[in-house]
């Protein structure tokens, strides 16, 4: 009779044991705007190299986010769903539209210093996130706009200690869920971190892979390097330079190069205001990343005030300006003045 009573027992015991080892955390970010662009544009988005806020003289979301991350043992996951003018704009092009992320990775060894992930990853080139509450600016730069938010495929990360962190993948391509086309090798990435101490960080991520230049398909080798870096109590600054080539066959084989520096400046007035400032340039003569009327060099600055009333909430108004070589924005001008408000909330 304690046989039996066992063997009825023993798999209800097994599937406490699992339920008790599986690690379950649900976060989320929603985050509501409204802005305004002085240009008064007439069309839906208001700047085609822009993916966040941008509706003009309209209160919206810009970004509402679910996310539930599950560890067992040396196995983990993460799925998370989002909606919003983000998605509309940054997802256009993908059958997938739903998923922010999708992956399941898994510990090599004991001690967690290699892993492995496989499926839909927040981009590894960069230092602005999707979860734009975490940025030291309101909206994001023009070459954090114009990189991959979001990479599909798989990634190896190995740490050998506390300041040094080494990643390769092998992607889709550029933020990319859906091959555009079935018989094109993958894409390959590096990522490289080195944090000398808790408040600097240096990284540099590179690509290479083929992408489209208009109708023709050839290599793109990209380089993103930024150094991150917190002062002391009240400053922070974060410099970044992105740097890219796109083979160009039908052009004479001509290589054709975009490049982008940035610097943003936060400084903490106290625990409940913060204020940062951003100048940056974006070259794209021959409109590889940026389609544009005509080559796209523009200049841009701007500042935002941030009011924290606690650590879940953020409200952020920023004014932002851009200024061109050409005539590129909308009624055929040479600049453009636009404000922004947002609210966001994050658990």
């Amino acid at each position: 009779m304690r046989f039996i009573l066992i063997l009825i027992l023993l798999p209800f015991s097994i599937f406490s044991q699992e339920k008790d080892s599986l690690k379950i955390k649900v976060s989320g970010f929603l985050e509501t705007y409204y802005a305004y662009d002085f240009s008064s544009p007439t069309t839906d988005s208001k700047l085609p190299f822009m993916y966040n806020y941008n509706r003009h003289n309209e209160f919206n979301v810009n970004n509402g986010l679910i996310r539930a991350q599950l560890q067992y043992g040396n196995t983990y996951a993460s799925i998370a769903v989002h909606a919003g003018t983000y998605v509309d704009d940054n997802y256009a092009s993908e059958d997938i539209k739903l998923l922010s992320e999708a992956y399941v990775g898994i510990y090599l060894n004991d001690n967690k210093k290699s892993s492995i992930e496989v499926g839909i990853m927040p981009s590894y080139i960069g230092f602005e996130s999707a979860t734009t509450a975490t940025n030291l600016t309101l909206t994001r730069s023009i070459l954090a706009e114009n990189s991959p938010y979001f990479m599909t495929g798989i990634k190896y990360k190995y740490e050998p200690n506390d300041k040094w962190s080494f990643s390769g993948l092998v992607t889709n391509g550029w933020q990319r869920i859906n091959k555009s086309q079935k018989d094109v090798t993958p894409s390959f990435g590096t990522q490289i971190t080195y944090k000398p101490s808790e408040k600097a960080t240096l990284n540099w991520s590179t690509f290479i892979g083929k992408e489209f230049y208009g109708t023709e398909l050839a290599m793109r080798y990209f380089s993103n390097f930024y150094w991150d870096n917190t002062w002391n109590s009240k400053w922070r600054t974060i410099l970044g330079f992105d740097f890219g080539i796109q083979d160009s066959s039908s052009l004479n084989d001509k290589h054709l190069y975009w490049m982008s520096p940035v610097l943003i400046a936060q400084y903490s007035i106290s625990s409940k205001w913060q204020t940062a400032v951003r100048f940056e340039y974006y070259q794209d003569e021959d409109n590889v990343i940026i389609a544009t009327s005509d080559a796209f060099k523009t200049s841009g600055a701007s500042i935002n005030f941030d009011y924290l009333p606690n650590s879940k909430v953020k409200l952020r108004t920023e004014a932002r300006y851009f200024d061109s070589k050409e005539a590129i924005f909308f009624d055929n001008k040479s600049n453009n003045f636009f404000v922004t408000t947002s609210l966001s909330f994050e658990f």
